[in-house]
């Protein structure tokens, strides 16, 4: 399918709209924004408004794109040295990487100890060279999703393209082949069935972040709605 289309309106993005305009599950606790990437101790592993759940949540827009591993493709360009198209060969001959995080889901629940295997975005960005004027990135899915992240939150330790979860193939509910993961920021910026990555020299709004949630999305400053 066109990774460009408009996905189709769900009961559940009706909802999350809604949420952003009455601003639900803030609870005023949100202490601003720690350094990209930064590693919190025990106690404060948990942001506020959130809960601990022991599954994973699926979560999408009503589609979830049945791309193999042979169709896959992943285009990265824009404001690049060294645009590149990666089929599944050239992504797995990237170094690889393992690392353990927690995902916070702006809908309120938190997974922690998550094993990924995958490509680190660091790695990729060191591939194709952003320019100097490189501020953002705009990200696309297969299923037609979008969501925009600063460059540096992408490039930040523990961000990844992850095409494994706990020692097996990320399966396709989860946005396998490969997604994005940037344990940081609330989980709707870890785009799902990832096929594209414009490099940008300003700001601008994917789906949800026209939709009236924030444009960063911080869980531990409560960034959930613009």
């Amino acid at each position: 399918m066109d990774d460009d289309a408009l996905p189709p309106e769900s009961k559940l993005t009706r909802s999350k709209q809604r949420w952003a305009s009455e601003h639900k599950f803030i609870t005023g606790e949100g202490a601003g924004g720690d350094a990209v990437g930064s590693a919190r101790p025990e106690p404060e592993r948990l942001p506020p408004g959130q809960h601990r759940v022991e599954n994973w949540p699926v979560l999408d827009l009503g589609r979830q794109p049945d791309v193999t591993r042979e169709r896959w493709r992943l285009k990265v360009g824009g404001m690049v040295e060294r645009p590149l198209t990666l089929d599944w060969a050239a992504f797995m001959a990237l170094p690889q990487s393992r690392s353990r995080s927690d995902i916070h889901c702006v809908t309120t629940w938190s997974r922690y100890d998550n094993d990924w295997s995958g490509v680190a975005t660091g790695d990729l960005l060191e591939t194709v060279q952003p320019r100097a004027e490189a501020s953002h990135l705009m990200l696309h899915g297969y299923d037609g999703y979008t969501t925009n992240i600063p460059l540096a939150d992408f490039a930040a330790p523990g961000a990844m393209l992850v095409h494994g979860w706990q020692g097996k193939p990320l399966t396709r509910d989860h946005g396998g082949p490969v997604r994005l993961v940037v344990p940081h920021l609330y989980f709707w910026k870890s785009a799902k069935w990832i096929s594209r990555i414009d490099v940008l020299g300003a700001d601008k709004p994917g789906f949800w972040e026209v939709n009236g949630y924030h444009m960063r999305g911080d869980p531990w400053a409560e960034e959930r709605y613009s």
